[in-house]
């Protein structure tokens, strides 16, 4: 499992055994985060600045990832998101973590402690710095990446690359979807969008499924469902498997995730505060 996985090896894994091991929080936090990054594209982009209405500081949102396989279902880790309001570059900035880890009871098969984080300008909701510290199975890898938005440029510790006007890292854009109106989209319709990871921008989409009410051990929900496009070749298979499902409301929180992946499913849950 692995949060970064979480987000990273979700779409692009660089080390194939490496992210086969990580099958269980990979999925975590990716699979926690597609679920918002359902429409950075909508409305076709005509403006690149919404004006946030969901997210605050102090918000912390806790999920709970089950690995299935056999007839067999685990608890296996958790994926955590949190949102402080900070300065930089003295600019107001929330600063969001994204934190995913293995049960003690998994860490002698491959323990994983991960810690994604992005720093989002309050009034653009554009991503200035992502930054990534990861362990997982003895495997580290600490990295950050710089966005300049005034020459479209994102630029890490290996290179410099262009980048498009809207373009989101995996945890911005979760904050940034959530303030789409979903309302404007037809059954199926595809919404594409773009996102930077691993020094390449990946074009993507999400379609959309609908609403209808969602019923969990963890709690009872009126939803929106989405169904993402993953990239073939990594722990998940290629095409639409995954399922998502957000509040229909104001907040668009995720609160329950389905994939099949190599080996076994992934399903993910929302734990109501204070479990």
């Amino acid at each position: 499992m692995n949060v970064g996985a979480i987000f990273l090896s979700i779409f692009k894994p660089t080390n194939y055994t490496f992210w086969y091991k990580s099958k269980f929080i990979c999925c975590v936090l990716l699979v926690c985060f597609l679920f918002m990054i359902q429409t950075l594209y909508a409305q076709n982009f005509q403006t690149c600045n919404l004006k946030n209405t969901t997210t605050y500081s102090g918000e912390k949102l806790t999920y709970k990832v089950y690995y299935t396989f056999a007839g067999i279902y685990v608890p296996a880790g958790e994926a955590t998101f949190s949102n402080t309001l900070e300065t930089y570059n003295q600019k107001k900035v929330f600063h969001v973590k994204g934190e995913g880890h293995t049960y003690k009871s998994y860490d002698w098969f491959y323990k994983v402690r991960d810690l994604y984080e992005s720093y989002i300008d309050t009034i653009t909701l554009l991503p200035l710095k992502f930054v990534r510290t990861v362990s997982e199975g003895g495997h580290k890898i600490n990295d950050h990446v710089v966005f300049n938005h005034q020459t479209n440029q994102a630029v890490s510790a290996k290179k410099t690359i262009k980048t498009t006007d809207c373009i989101q890292d995996v945890l911005s854009a979760i904050y940034y979807a959530r303030n789409i109106d979903f309302s404007k989209y037809k059954i199926n319709e595809l919404i594409p969008f773009e996102m930077y990871l691993d020094d390449e921008i990946y074009p993507l989409y999400i379609r959309y499924l609908g609403k209808s009410t969602l019923k969990t051990k963890y709690g009872s929900y009126k939803t929106i469902m989405f169904k993402p496009k993953l990239i073939e070749g990594t722990l998940f298979k290629g095409g639409e498997e995954m399922t998502v499902f957000v509040t229909d409301d104001k907040y668009k929180i995720p609160v329950y995730i389905e994939t099949p992946i190599v080996v076994g499913k992934v399903k993910v849950y929302l734990l109501p505060k204070g479990e």
